[in-house]
C-alpha cells in the first residue's frame, strides 16, 4: 500500500527483454533502499513492482506482459520516473490509499500554466470515468491529486509548483500517456453495489 505521496525521481538504467516481460533497473537520486528487502514493493510511477535485487540506491523488478499490457512508462530505458517505497503501519498518510495496481492509461489532452500553478486535463478510459469525481483521489503516475472538475471521460487537476518541482509530471505534454489508479473506496463502493447483479 502506498499514499501517492513521491518521495523521489529515479531513472531506468536498464530495461532488458525477458521473454515478453522487462527486468527493470532504476536508480534513485537521493532515496535510500537500506531498510528495503527483496521482496518489498515499491512504487514505480504508480505501479506496484516487487524488488528483486537492491545496490546501493538501485533496485531491479521483473514487469510482467500483463502489467505492460496496462501501464505506460516502464519500457524506456533513461526515463524517469516516480518512486515511493510501501508505508508502513506508523507512516503519515499524506496522500490517500493508494494500492500500486493501474487501472488504466490516460492521455493528457491540455497541460497549461495558469498563473499560481498548471492545469492538468486527462482523459480517462471510458470505464473508469464513473469513479472520477469532483474533489474526490486520483494517481496520475503514483501521484496522489485532488480532481477538480469532471467532465465526461476527462478530468483536470492543478498542480502546485512543489509538486511539479518533486515529481515526473513536469514532463507532461499534450498526448502523454498517464498511469491511472482510482480511488479505492469508489472501486470498492461500485462492486457492492453490483455484487447482486452478478
Amino acid at each position: 500500500m502506498f499514499s501517492g505521496i513521491i518521495a523521489d525521481v529515479g531513472i531506468i538504467t536498464s530495461a532488458e527483454d525477458r521473454e515478453g516481460g522487462l527486468r527493470l533497473t532504476v536508480a534513485a537520486e537521493v532515496l535510500d533502499f537500506g531498510d528495503v528487502q527483496i521482496g518489498d514493493s515499491i512504487a514505480v510511477n504508480g505501479v506496484c513492482l516487487t524488488a528483486v535485487k537492491i545496490e546501493g540506491r538501485s533496485f531491479t523488478a521483473d514487469v510482467s506482459r500483463e502489467t505492460l499490457n496496462c501501464t505506460a512508462g516502464l519500457e524506456h530505458q533513461g526515463g524517469h520516473v516516480n518512486l515511493e517505497k510501501a508505508l508502513r503501519l506508523s507512516d503519515r498518510l499524506g496522500g490517500h490509499l493508494v494500492s500500486g495496481h493501474v487501472d488504466g492509461v490516460g492521455e493528457v489532452v491540455a497541460f497549461n500554466d495558469i498563473g499560481e500553478s498548471w492545469r492538468l486535463v486527462v482523459r480517462a478510459p471510458q470505464p473508469l470515468a464513473k469513479f472520477i469525481a469532483t474533489k474526490g483521489s486520483v494517481t496520475i503516475n503514483g501521484v496522489s491529486l485532488t480532481v477538480n472538475h469532471v467532465a465526461g471521460s476527462e478530468f483536470d487537476v492543478n498542480l502546485i509548483p512543489h509538486t511539479l518541482e518533486v515529481t515526473t509530471l513536469n514532463e507532461l505534454k499534450t498526448g502523454s500517456k498517464v498511469n491511472l489508479e482510482i480511488d479505492l473506496i469508489a472501486r470498492y463502493v461500485e462492486r457492492m453495489m453490483t455484487a447482486d447483479k452478478a
